[in-house]
């Protein structure tokens, strides 16, 4: 009877084994690479009313380089299994905190971007998007004196925002 329980239990406990399956990623990407290979990145264009001449062309590189280094997944340039397209539709300021003078103290940098995403092994993935992010800087500084740094930072949290609501299933 004894040798029975231990039969038993060494049964169920390989059928455990073999039938649990552990899946983990230090990226946070949840691509299955059976099905999807490839993603295409198109370049962003700005069509913001305020205009950062290099903008569209970082942000598109940014976005490219994030997926690079976080997915096993092959850049190519169209008809990738993975395809992400959009522009960049806001990029402007605005005052905050507004002091007792009444002029503000804080100045707000907005970037917005609007994506589309396609996912061909999935197309029920799909879907439409605007992803945004701001900071803040002094009002008595000037945009053009703090606007690569803060591009920068608005760039990486967008990138990351996408990402996310591509790949990482969170």
């Amino acid at each position: 009877m004894r040798r029975i329980k231990y039969a038993c239990a060494l049964l169920l406990l390989a059928i455990g084994i073999v039938s649990c399956k552990i899946s983990y990623s230090f990226s946070g990407s949840s691509v299955d690479y059976t099905v999807t290979k490839t993603i295409s990145i198109s370049d962003f264009p700005n069509q913001a009313a305020l205009v950062s001449p290099t903008l569209a062309q970082r942000f598109t590189e940014a976005l490219k380089d994030k997926y690079i280094r976080q997915t096993k997944l092959q850049m190519v340039t169209s008809n990738g299994d993975l395809d992400l397209e959009g522009e960049i539709i806001g990029y402007a300021t605005a005052p905050m905190a507004v002091k007792e003078d009444a002029y503000s103290s804080r100045t707000k940098l907005t970037l917005t971007i609007r994506v589309r995403f396609s996912n061909r092994a999935f197309p029920d993935k799909d879907f439409q998007q605007s992803f945004s992010a701001y900071r803040e800087f002094d009002a008595n500084q000037m945009l053009q004196d703090v606007q690569e740094t803060l591009d920068e930072e608005l760039m990486k949290e967008i990138a990351d925002q996408i990402y996310n609501a591509t790949v990482a299933d969170w």
